[in-house]
């Protein structure tokens, strides 16, 4: 019976029975490679979470960014309600990495902003893969960077169990040597504080509190908190607490380790004065110098990963440690897991790309002094590093590239979708070369390709569908859109210079129908899954280049596959070699879609999905925590709501003032219910009264 048990709300349709019995005979088989080429809208993250099911064994997919790894997380969440899916991508906000520009002599300092939420979640994912087999990580590249030691991290983690005898002032050097810090304000994740003779921890993977209470040397009571409502949740015996960082040196090696780094600098030192690098050698001696004295008074300094290698024990150029290293492994060494790469056409190139970016800047810092050459060991992996510890895959996408077709063993198809969609009918028009961008119409009305796209928008807009514009440069995107909404068409734009968040959220106001024409770049990067767009206008198709090649024309007249009534219009003035593959291949699978809906007698229905975004989430854990607080309020409410009210005013009003925002939220929530349900009940005593 399978670890995993797969919601059954949905059952397999059209290609995808047949899809998941071929991907599932070929893992048990062995087979090294295999692709999903799944048109878009056939349900590929479905196919592979029922092959996941059947084959039972942890699993890591890579999406190529964060917005859709998030989306992949989500749905899988759905998939297995019951297994544990986690999200593992770069905890960085903002990341500026070191660098030296020797053409101006410029050196930049590493600037980081780390978004604690999802250094939790990365911590949650690493702990579920060394404490259970049910899980699927959802991760970006970000997986490929290097990573504490599985060994150590494990090694370290305390047990904490009823009964246990231990001082309250060792249980807090415990605590310390793990990497958590003390607080005497409210805790966070990796944080603990002391409260006489309790201490209150919050793990780093989790959002609830335990409370340790020590009586005479014995630890006489845990207590598992929630962390907002500070109500009580169970009462464990015991519980596993795991590090605060994932980087863990075992005390023994880190005198190892400040000889070894020592006896790197001399080397290099004496390599720099053969050489008659004076300047490099001085910088590079105060900088290390400097470094080691940081790390041994108090245990950390800014780009101390640039010493992974030493601390690890591990040889020069050896692969790092990343979160690949934490899947479980046969006897052998050997991967025990499955991994499924998607969207692989773009996310496989990534990959492949990451280590020689490092290298290079890497180097140059290392030229002129700046870090010791053993830098270049805090790396992502080499692909065929990677290729060498992720054992079977399964590519998913509808355009695989070259590397897919030439590695997989088996290539299934799923061209039928569950809904019976067909590709969408795909015209060519001219763009009319030679008109300003924005033309006057001519005579028969006609006025280039912006104002044939403009009618034809209009048009489904009246139907209550949505539209997209596809453009080569941002500025024409701008442009576009104001130009649209002067002509009184609700318009946004969409690029790369627009926050991850922000472009969520434009999205989904795109769905609600805020406004009907999402005009953008290179739109295939947000994974977009917009079952309300009817028609895909693709400017200037004939301009060849990666936004224009027939991998990018497959994908996005994709997008328009989701609705009964997609079309697309390619607006060229000669048909290029990628419009004549694209179109081609379009018409192939519009062929077996049609023959295969003729022969079954169905009608295609558009896909009717849910409009929600990766905030959902933390909106029903927000909903949750206020739910909670009602219960737990509801007796004094009873008593005196007045006084209650007063009381929920004054900690809203004092969470504002620590800056603990997610609480003066949820107080804030709970208010309005409260007040609500009070005006209510005064209403129904005026009434009994008159």
């Amino acid at each position: 019976m399978s670890i995993f048990k797969i919601n059954n709300e949905f059952k397999p349709a059209g290609d995808q029975p047949k899809a998941i019995q071929g991907l599932t005979e070929g893992v048990e088989k062995g087979e090294r490679y295999q692709t999903l080429l799944g048109v878009t809208g056939s349900g590929k993250t479905f196919t592979a979470a029922n092959v996941i099911a059947n084959i039972g064994k942890p699993t890591l997919v890579i999406a190529h960014n964060k917005t859709l790894a998030a989306q992949l997380a989500q749905e899988y969440r759905e998939f297995f309600p019951e297994n544990a899916v986690h999200y593992f991508v770069s905890y960085y906000d903002f990341y500026q990495p070191e660098a030296y520009l020797p053409v101006t002599d410029t050196y930049i300092e590493k600037e980081a902003m780390i978004n604690e939420e999802i250094d939790r979640l990365r911590h949650a994912s690493t702990q579920s893969l060394l404490t259970r087999r049910d899980v699927i990580v959802v991760a970006s590249v970000s997986c490929i960077y290097g990573l504490g030691s599985p060994e150590e991290y494990e090694k370290v983690n305390m047990k904490i169990e009823k009964g246990a005898n231990i001082s309250r002032a060792d249980f807090i050097r415990e605590l310390i040597r793990i990497h958590f810090t003390r607080t005497n304000a409210d805790v966070n994740p990796g944080q603990f504080r002391a409260l006489g003779s309790a201490v209150e921890i919050m793990p780093t993977s989790e959002r609830n509190i335990f409370r340790i209470e020590i009586e005479e040397g014995t630890i006489s009571k845990i207590s598992r908190i929630d962390g907002v409502t500070r109500s009580i949740i169970s009462e464990p015996e015991v519980f596993f607490l795991f590090p605060a960082k994932h980087f863990i040196t075992a005390e023994d090696q880190l005198e190892r380790a400040f000889n070894s780094i020592k006896s790197e600098l001399t080397d290099q030192l004496e390599l720099f004065k053969k050489e008659g690098k004076i300047l490099e050698a001085d910088r590079l001696k105060r900088r290390t110098s400097y470094d080691l004295a940081l790390i041994r008074e108090v245990g950390y300094c800014n780009g101390i990963e640039n010493y992974s290698r030493h601390f690890s024990g591990k040889k020069p150029g050896e692969a790092p440690d990343t979160l690949l290293s934490y899947f479980p492994h046969k006897a052998d060494g050997s991967p025990d897991f499955l991994t499924i790469i998607d969207e692989s056409h773009v996310t496989i190139p990534q990959i492949g790309g990451m280590y020689a970016g490092d290298k290079s800047r890497k180097d140059t810092l290392i030229e002129h002094g700046f870090r010791l050459p053993s830098a270049r060991d805090n790396r992502p992996l080499k692909f065929e590093e990677f290729e060498k510890n992720v054992g079977q895959v399964i590519f998913t996408s509808a355009t695989p590239s070259k590397f897919e077709k030439e590695h997989s063993t088996k290539v299934v198809e799923q061209v039928i979708r569950p809904t019976g969609l067909i590709d969408p009918e795909v015209l060519v028009r001219p763009i009319q070369v030679g008109q300003t961008r924005l033309p006057a119409p001519d005579a028969a009305g006609y006025g280039g390709q912006v104002f044939d796209f403009i009618k034809e928008a209009e048009a489904v807009i009246k139907k209550g569908g949505r539209a997209i514009a596809t453009t080569l440069t941002k500025k024409m995107a701008e442009d576009l859109s104001e130009y649209l909404k002067e002509k009184k068409i609700k318009a946004s734009y969409l690029h790369s210079d627009i926050k991850t968040i922000e472009r969520i959220e434009i999205l989904t106001a795109f769905r609600r129908g805020e406004f009907d024409v999402l005009v953008g770049v290179n739109l295939l990067r947000e994974g977009l899954d917009l079952p309300e767009v009817m028609f895909i206008g693709i400017l200037d198709a004939d301009k060849e280049g990666f936004l224009r090649s027939e991998t990018s024309l497959i994908q996005i007249i994709g997008r328009a596959a989701r609705n009964v009534e997609g079309r697309v219009i390619l607006y060229a003035d000669t048909v290029t070699g990628s419009m004549e593959r694209a179109i081609g291949e379009t018409n192939r699978r519009r062929g077996i879609q049609v023959a295969y809906n003729t022969k079954h007698g169905i009608t295609p229905k558009t896909i009717i999905k849910k409009i929600k975004d990766i905030t959902d989430t933390l909106d029903r854990e927000h909903h949750q925590a206020v739910d909670t607080l009602l219960e737990t309020d509801a007796k004094l409410f009873e008593k005196n709501p007045k006084k209650l009210i007063k009381a929920k005013m004054n900690e809203m009003e004092e969470a504002v003032k620590v800056l603990d925002f997610e609480s003066a939220a949820i107080l804030r929530d709970e208010l309005k219910v409260l007040e609500s349900r009070l005006e209510k009940s005064e209403k129904s005593k005026k009434k009994k009264a008159a």
